[in-house]
């Protein structure tokens, strides 16, 4: 992937870099998703509940094979794009803080990731997770309604879930639960950037 002449990535391939990886993700992945959902859907007193993540895994590829194991699969590669958009929102941000730094002086022209303030970073990795989310979350009902048992027959694909919701439920269908995601995913997100980039910018100080 190549770079401009100051080393920096395009917005684009930010994009790009953080879907591939993201795909390839989702792939790997997909299987987890699908008896996680059943699980979080189902209790002990369910009838043919899964008992655990191997009894799950073994009666969904005997009883479903390929098909059932990557039920979803489409909607989780839409998801791939919040990934990316998270990735891209994120480094847009702290390369546009980065410039306006090198602008005032305040920074060296070949630097390329200043050492910023934690509210800067925590107030970025919000934003673009919040963006991320809002943009992409639809993807997340589709994938739950097609991969729960009690509604996985009611739909015959993605186009099909996705005429049915919003025949049934409006537009507003595919943002429920919005509001509750946000709040559980903020936290983490925050704390994971933050100890990423505290980090790098230790090992950068203390390199030999």
């Amino acid at each position: 992937m190549k770079k401009d002449e100051q080393g920096k990535l395009s917005a684009m391939q930010h994009l790009i870099a953080s879907a591939e990886g993201g795909a390839l993700t989702a792939i790997m992945t997909n299987p987890f998703w699908v008896v996680k959902t059943r699980m979080c859907t189902t209790t002990h007193h369910t009838p043919d509940a899964y008992t655990g993540l191997l009894n799950g895994l073994n009666r969904l590829a005997r009883e479903e094979g390929i098909r059932g194991l990557y039920r979803g699969m489409v909607p989780a590669l839409f998801g791939v794009s919040h990934g990316a958009i998270q990735f891209m929102a994120y480094e847009e941000m702290k390369m546009w803080r980065n410039d306006r730094l090198k602008t005032r002086n305040e920074s060296p022209e070949d630097e390329h990731n200043a050492k910023l303030s934690n509210t800067e970073y925590l107030m970025m990795a919000a934003s673009s997770k919040v963006l991320a989310t809002v943009t992409t979350y639809p993807y997340q009902v589709l994938r739950s309604r097609l991969q729960d048992r009690t509604t996985r027959d009611t739909y015959t694909g993605v186009v099909d879930c996705m005429k049915k919701i919003t025949a049934a439920e409006g537009y507003v269908g595919f943002y429920k639960g919005l509001a509750p995601n946000i709040i559980r995913v903020l936290p983490g997100t925050c704390i994971t950037f933050l100890v990423y980039e505290n980090l790098t910018q230790y090992f950068k100080d203390h390199a030999t």
